[in-house]
């Protein structure tokens, strides 16, 4: 495992966070300020997957 999937998991786990603040919130920028958050740590996670698998 490598730093990307670590970063990236970390970056999703923030993201869902803030999207569900933002929705207890009633606050629409940070639901999606959380969705961005989500879909970057995704793609990091998706890179480092890539990376563990060419190793």
């Amino acid at each position: 495992m490598n730093k990307d999937r670590i970063v990236g998991a970390a970056k999703q786990a923030k993201g869902a966070i803030k999207d569900e603040v933002g929705k207890v919130l009633g606050n629409p920028e940070l639901e999606a300020e959380g969705k961005g958050d989500k879909i970057e740590g995704t793609i990091q996670n998706g890179i480092g997957r890539s990376k563990d698998a060419l190793k």
